[in-house]
């Protein structure tokens, strides 16, 4: 176990006592809503004999007769399974595995629901990715339609992906008095270097090389079942999964089809069936103020995705839990940054979690004062758990702790010897409005810029631009028309190795956008998640060409340099937003009733 645990810090208390002050009114009624509905509805034993022997028709002769016994348990599989995303086809085989444990422990388990999983990588630059954040409320929904049958004692989560873990994490609590695990499928193994994928991607923008040659490099990067071996959004959903105590320590980079990676999907079976039995550890039990802000200390010393600063935010209103930009913003000034990740650093995840992964850092943090010990995880209390690692001896799983002695500084840090002193994310406030930036993987040199902006409503204006070298020189490019309202806040990865291509002849270069980039922002010094968005007539919609801004990652600032007589006098800029065909239509009024990205960018009533 944990040894050397250091008195919590108070500045960090003492935020984690506001979030709980700010939310006690809508925390009370989350729980009251629990306690209502586990009161009226319990699981199973209001079923009708008619109801009941609808749900296990399809069930073989063995589940029957377990179903008949009078205090039988029964899993629900919330599955993300499909096989084009590579993550998601590692769990093919999971629900047989599932069965089999449940059935080995007099327990039955059955596939409550499938959930729609995107990828942003497939629907990169392409009409479906204005789709992808509106799918995570489309998941929490789905989810809670599968567990409406109200057949069942505990649930399993198979998701991974960017909007598929919150979207299911939403979804489950509404059924927060449910025991409840995550289940991760792992990274697959590591293809080319990051290096030599950055650069086949840079030599195809300035036409050294062909699309042939782009795909082979794209392939050789992406080639295997399981999670993108860099530290974007679904990896870091992984660290926040441990963070949060959903996952069984130690499990979320493991590969697939290993022996561990079995041992681990059918003991983080037998753990739910414990916790079920004993009838402790549920989901409402371990997701609370103190759980969320541990998540959130995750992402800033891991400098993890941008997405997560969304989808925490949900994720926590369905707890009931009121998180903002002020919370991420304090925190971060308080975490140090301690590892560093492609494309923070050259090391891919498998490298990450050869050299201590979210052990090391989880050590590190509660070493210093720096998370909360005192909270319920899948494995019992105390988050000091997370910092063993699982392994297989003598055919049988245990954890053991780590040492943390060998391990390459220039992937994890120690806590007095960071990468940065404050966390991976800032947020910026001015007089454009809000927004959050990645500063984890920012030169200190491109922390500030002060340029001239150019404007685009399209991709297509933009690559135009940059074709025809209007862009070569100190330039902030404003991306406008991208949030969440406008066009569901695609991910504009597109703009990655144009803007270090700019960067890497020497100019000075920027990104202001309502719209986000996720864990692949890269080294330019970019305001995303821009509130208000464009669409809703916020400061962005009025920036013209010439304007001069500056954004400051050191100070936290973000302003347009124009007489402000003069700017609030312009009227906004609209362009036509093209939100039809492949279906898009279907979701214009659920983008419609969207919220802002820094409330969660999420159309659902919580309450």
């Amino acid at each position: 176990m944990f040894i050397g645990l250091h008195n919590m810090k108070k500045e960090i208390q003492n935020i984690t006592k506001r979030i709980t002050e700010r939310s006690r009114k809508s925390r009370d009624q989350y729980l009251e809503n629990l306690e209502n509905t586990r009161a009226k509805h319990p699981p199973v034993s209001n079923l009708s004999c008619g109801n009941f022997a609808h749900a296990i028709a399809g069930c073989n002769t063995n589940d029957k007769t377990i179903f008949k016994k009078e205090k039988h348990i029964n899993l629900a599989i919330i599955n993300s399974y499909n096989d084009m995303l590579s993550a998601h086809k590692t769990y093919e085989s999971y629900p047989a595995i599932i069965r089999e444990v449940a059935n080995l422990n007099n327990a039955t388990a059955q596939v409550a629901a499938g959930v729609p999983a995107m990828c942003d990588g497939v629907t990169q630059g392409q009409p479906g990715m204005e789709m992808s954040l509106i799918s995570r409320d489309i998941i929490a929904l789905s989810t809670v339609i599968g567990l409406s049958h109200n057949m069942f004692n505990g649930a399993a989560y198979l998701g991974i992906c960017d909007k598929i873990v919150p979207g299911m994490l939403i979804g489950a609590l509404k059924f927060g008095y449910l025991p409840s695990i995550f289940i991760p499928g792992g990274p697959m193994s590591t293809g080319i270097s990051n290096d030599e994928k950055a650069k086949i991607r840079k030599d195809f923008a300035l036409s050294k090389i062909g699309k042939s040659d782009l795909l082979k490099g794209e392939m050789d990067a992406y080639h295997s079942k399981g999670t993108c071996t860099f530290y974007g959004t679904a990896n870091s959903n992984q660290m926040l999964m441990e963070f949060m105590g959903l996952h069984l320590p130690g499990s979320s980079f493991v590969n697939p089809e290993s022996d561990l990676r079995r041992s681990l999907t059918e003991n983080s079976i037998k753990q739910l069936l414990k916790n079920i039995h004993n009838n402790e550890n549920t989901l409402a039990d371990i997701i609370n103020e103190k759980s969320i802000v541990n998540g959130i200390i995750g992402l800033l010393s891991s400098g993890g995705s941008t997405n997560l600063v969304m989808h925490v935010t949900a994720i926590a209103a369905a707890a009931g839990i009121k998180i903002t930009l002020e919370d991420f913003s304090d925190l971060s000034s308080l975490i140090p940054l301690l590892c560093k990740v492609y494309p923070n650093g050259k090391a891919d995840i498998n490298e990450f979690h050869e050299n201590g992964g979210i052990q090391f850092l989880i050590n590190e943090l509660l070493a210093n004062g720096s998370l909360h010990n005192d909270v319920n995880t899948v494995v019992g209390e105390s988050l000091s758990h997370y910092t063993e690692t699982p392994e297989i001896t003598n055919g049988k799983l245990s954890w053991k702790r780590a040492s943390f002695k060998n391990y390459d500084t220039s992937i994890h840090r120690k806590y007095n010897n960071p990468f940065q002193s404050n966390g991976g994310l800032k947020v910026l406030k001015g007089n454009l409005g809000e927004s959050i930036v990645k500063t984890s993987s920012l030169n200190k040199e491109d922390r500030i810029i002060k340029a001239k902006a150019m404007v685009f409503s399209h991709k297509d204006e933009f690559m135009d631009a940059f074709q025809k070298g209007f862009l070569n020189k100190d330039v902030v490019v404003v991306i406008k028309n991208q949030g969440p309202k406008a066009n569901g806040m695609p991910e504009l990865h597109y703009l990655t190795p144009i803007l270090s291509i700019l960067q890497n002849r020497g100019y000075k270069v920027g990104l202001i956008t309502d719209g986000r980039m996720s864990g692949a922002s890269g080294k330019t010094n970019s305001a995303i998640h821009l509130s208000p968005e464009s669409i809703e007539n916020g400061p962005i919609s009025k920036i013209e060409n010439d304007d001069m801004i500056e954004i400051d990652s050191v100070k936290g600032t973000l302003n347009v340099i124009v007489n402000e007589k003069e700017f609030n006098a312009r009227k906004p800029v609209q362009t036509n937003i093209e939100n039809y065909g492949m279906g898009r239509e279907l979701f214009n009024n659920l983008r419609s009733n969207i919220n802002s990205s820094k409330d969660g960018g999420s159309f659902l009533n919580f309450f």
